[in-house]
């Protein structure tokens, strides 16, 4: 498989799992809106939208 169709299909990926993947107007109004609860869930949605930043740069490098 190709790297940039492993990254398209890891992107996929982000959004079926138990805990979407936000964007990041919605992470930071859902940060700001909960003021301190569900931290482990908003942990989890930062560590996904970093992810799907990182493979998305990724593509924009092997697409240059």
């Amino acid at each position: 498989m190709k790297t940039n169709e492993y990254i398209k299909n890891e992107i996929a990926k982000l959004d079926k799992g138990l805990v979407a993947t936000p964007s990041r107007e919605y992470l930071e109004s859902f940060a700001k809106a909960n003021q301190g609860s569900s931290d482990l869930l908003l942990m989890q949605m930062a560590i996904n939208f970093g992810y799907k930043m990182a493979l998305e740069n990724i593509l924009i490098t092997n697409n240059n």
